[in-house]
């Protein structure tokens, strides 16, 4: 069972949520939050598999209550998803720095809504998408000068390969039929990256690589 928190100010956003996810009987919405205190108190309490979290509310906001969640040792397994709208796109990529998994648009089809949460709830990141893939471009091109970081010494020629594909939004199978591997042994490579690397998931792999300087906005045709 997924254990589900929402995390939005408008009760009407949370109830229309909560009617969709409370139809399918691998995801259980456990509890609501109006504010980012109220969902860093209920991630801590409950433990959920998935956040998914308003960036804009009252007091403190899903970008710092996403920080407080994921710099949170005790609540590793818990993954947030970022709800946005188009028109506050400006936060996605630093909410994708603080450690979110991903992110949905509020107004996407509720099919998009139950795939994305059984996605972050695997362990995997919410980024395949074409639009995900040019958001996080942008706005990793915006991000200060390239760091190239030791870390990324740990890793084998085949592994920064992978970390490359990775990071241009490609997803495991996309990876394997690019690399002639197979679906598991893609899996496997970005499992192992992800561990010499310590980080949480894909989309950390993906805001490393860019910043890092390991690819660039529009590095894969």
């Amino acid at each position: 069972m997924i254990r589900v928190v929402l995390a939005d100010d408008q009760t009407l956003v949370r109830a229309g949520f909560r009617s969709i996810l409370a139809g399918e009987d691998d995801i259980d919405v456990v509890g609501e939050a109006a504010d980012g205190e109220q969902a860093v108190a209920l991630a801590r309490e409950l433990r959920p598999d998935v956040v998914l979290m308003d960036i804009r509310m009252p007091g403190l906001d899903g970008l710092e209550a996403t920080r407080r969640i994921t710099e949170d040792a005790r609540l590793d397994g818990v993954r947030v998803v970022i709800l946005t709208t188009f028109d506050v796109d400006d936060y996605v990529y630093g909410a994708l720095r603080a450690g979110a998994s991903g992110f949905l648009v509020k107004d996407t089809e509720p099919m998009e809504l139950l795939h994305g949460v059984r996605v972050v709830a695997r362990g995997d990141a919410l980024i395949a998408p074409g639009v995900t893939r040019r958001l996080i471009a942008e706005f990793a091109g915006r991000a200060k000068q390239p760091d190239p970081s030791p870390r990324l010494n740990a890793l084998t020629e085949r592994e920064r390969e992978v970390m490359g594909l990775v990071g241009a939004g490609l997803t495991n199978d996309e990876i394997a039929q690019r690399l002639v591997l197979s679906p598991a042994t893609a899996k496997t490579h970005v499992s192992r990256i992800m561990t010499k690397l310590d980080v949480r998931d894909r989309a950390q792999l993906v805001i490393l690589a860019y910043e890092s300087g390991m690819i660039t906005p529009g590095w894969l045709a």
